[in-house]
């Protein structure tokens, strides 16, 4: 299913964190876990969906997504604490 979303990544509880945007979070998840794509996630295995939020156009995913990048370190982690104490991967939930 395709709908615009932002989500964030991280390698473990309190790890290092990845921001992205995407229409199908899904096919993206798994694009990382697979380590398909070259780049920061996978140097630093980043495969671990531990938040996301669902948005109906990505124009607001977009605008989302540069929010969260802006702001700093803790506030992302107070976020995903706030959803996801336990920073379990949300993956298999999303799974239709």
């Amino acid at each position: 299913m395709k709908q615009p979303c932002v989500y964030i990544l991280s390698n473990r509880y309190h790890g290092t964190l990845y921001v992205g945007v995407t229409s199908n979070l899904v096919q993206r998840v798994w694009q990382h876990k697979l380590k398909s794509v070259d780049g920061f996630t996978k140097k630093y295995s980043i495969d671990r969906l531990v938040y996301y939020e669902l948005f109906n156009d990505m124009y607001q995913a977009i605008t989302r997504e540069k929010q969260l990048k802006a702001g700093n370190r803790a506030k992302k982690i107070a976020l995903i604490d706030t959803d996801n104490p336990v920073w379990a991967d949300l993956y298999s939930g999303i799974l239709g």
